[in-house]
């Protein structure tokens, strides 16, 4: 292999290329992954072990060599080009065209910034959990729905290993990491077994919130969702909490707002009701608390979570969530205004 490695050197050492095409194959013929000198370094483990050092230093000496050639070629073929400094006549007479946020990215943004105007940061988190991190901490017992083969994405299971079906995975993470006061944001993509339909599907994202604290109460929690469905829909915009039940808040509600798509007369998407659930809310259950290692006694909280979708068809009017994935470059164009 040592008089190869020196043949090869010695070609190398010689390279001279006319132009870009006899340069770019010079280039595939030694340092390409199926290439003189990868073909080598394939070999190597089949050097004796008495000789690995030595041949392994010849090899790195022999890749060096090759790199630095290619480029000071490249180098002398880049200055003969800038000196010619012709235009291209193969080239659109169309300016090229700039991409824009996704609409779904633009609406996360505004919802992240408008909490972050009352003290909220922003935590991030896995996608693919553990069942006690997605469940058991938040007080789901064992036998619940959402635990089943057709609710939820397993990978693994005996331990379960599961995409994510919220971000509330990420607050059984802060809460045990972190002592209060926690005043967090949590957006992300969630997965759901769920039919594909223009209200619901099988992957989504969600922001959710969580604040905890000596003495929190309903009422602030009220009041920091009112704030929010006025910054986010306008100052006309209305909300009505309605009792619910989640296993990691107590009491719960689900919070509508009124439909700005129709104005409140009545719509397929609101289901001629003139109202439209956004996200669901409550105060953090004590038992959440403690599996987290806070103590409930002294601590208290909210949390709160939305589907970053629903927000964003009733900010834009967009009829159908399938929109947002089909990557259809009329309907994103529709969005570069809003950037």
């Amino acid at each position: 292999m040592k008089n190869r490695i020196k043949q090869l050197l010695e070609e190398i050492n010689q390279l001279a290329a006319g132009n870009q095409e006899e340069l770019e194959a010079l280039r595939i013929k030694y340092l390409s992954k199926k290439g003189e000198i990868s073909t080598l370094f394939n070999d190597f483990r089949n050097v004796a072990n008495e000789e690995k050092r030595d041949v392994g230093q010849l090899l790195n000496e022999l890749k060096n060599s090759a790199q630095d050639k290619i480029n000071e070629l490249k180098d002398a073929f880049g200055a003969t080009t800038n000196t010619e400094n012709k235009p291209d006549l193969t080239r659109s007479a169309d300016p090229v065209k700039l991409g824009t946020r996704h609409p779904l990215s633009l609406v996360k943004h505004e919802i992240v910034d408008i909490f972050s105007r009352i003290g909220f940061t922003v935590a991030e988190g896995p996608e693919i959990e553990d069942d006690w991190h997605v469940f058991g901490a938040l007080n789901f017992p064992p036998e619940h729905p959402a635990r089943d083969m057709q609710d939820t994405f397993f990978i693994e299971q005996n331990p379960d290993v599961l995409l994510r079906t919220h971000t509330s995975s990420v607050q059984s993470h802060v809460m045990a990491t972190q002592k209060p006061p926690i005043r967090m944001l949590f957006p992300g993509r969630v997965y759901r077994n769920e039919a594909i339909s223009y209200r619901a599907h099988c992957f989504f994202h969600q922001v959710e919130g969580l604040y905890i604290d000596k003495d929190v109460s309903f009422a602030d929690l009220k009041q920091a969702l009112m704030y929010f469905a006025k910054e986010m829909f306008g100052e006309n915009t209305e909300i009505r909490l309605r009792p619910s039940y989640f296993p990691f808040t107590e009491p719960s509600a689900e919070m509508d707002i009124s439909c700005n798509i129709c104005g409140g007369k009545g719509c397929p998407f609101c289901k001629h009701t003139g109202w439209v659930e956004i996200l669901g809310c409550g105060m953090v259950d004590p038992n959440v608390l403690e599996n987290c290692g806070i103590d409930s006694k002294v601590y208290s909280g909210y949390a709160f979570g939305m589907g970053v979708e629903r927000i964003t068809n009733l900010k834009y009017q967009v009829k159908d969530l399938r929109m947002f994935s089909e990557n259809d470059v009329r309907f994103l164009q529709q969005f570069e205004s809003a950037y």
